[in-house]
């Protein structure tokens, strides 16, 4: 795995890389599937709606590890089935989605890189949203791993 920060004039950004144990068609399927996603990306179940296209919505109600949960809704502003994902993420008081951007590049046919990347207003928002990311690529290695994706 592995991580960069950078601070540009328009905000501040994350990168995190790491590479899955699947082919990418199983990494695109974990992340664009309602059911799916709702097992590993801590998500209440019956709460995750997708309608992945481009200017699709989707929405999910998170839960935290203390048992709270969060509604988020957002859209899709790129796809590009099984490489490419860019996400729009409503964030209230902000005129425009937060976008974050997911990239795969299959390697053999047997492992993906994947690629999150994110900028934000604040290094406060950056470094919250790169844990949350953290998280969920770490919980996303394991459900492929897992065998749970089948």
């Amino acid at each position: 795995m592995s991580t960069e920060q950078t601070t540009l004039a328009g905000g501040f950004s994350y990168t995190l890389t790491r590479t899955l144990q699947a082919p990418a068609v199983k990494v695109w399927r974990a992340w664009t599937t309602p059911e799916q996603y709702a097992q590993w990306a801590y998500a209440a179940v019956g709460s995750v709606e997708m309608d992945v296209r481009p200017g699709g919505a989707w929405k999910a109600t998170m839960v935290t590890p203390d048992g709270g949960q969060f509604p988020l809704t957002g859209s899709y502003l790129e796809v590009v089935e099984n490489r490419l994902l860019v996400v729009g993420m409503d964030v209230p008081g902000r005129p425009a989605p937060a976008a974050m951007t997911m990239e795969l590049d299959e390697q053999d046919g047997h492992h993906t890189r994947i690629e999150l990347r994110q900028t934000c207003d604040t290094a406060e928002e950056r470094d919250m949203a790169e844990q949350g990311s953290t998280m969920l690529l770490d919980s996303l290695g394991v459900f492929l791993t897992d065998g749970a994706s089948g």
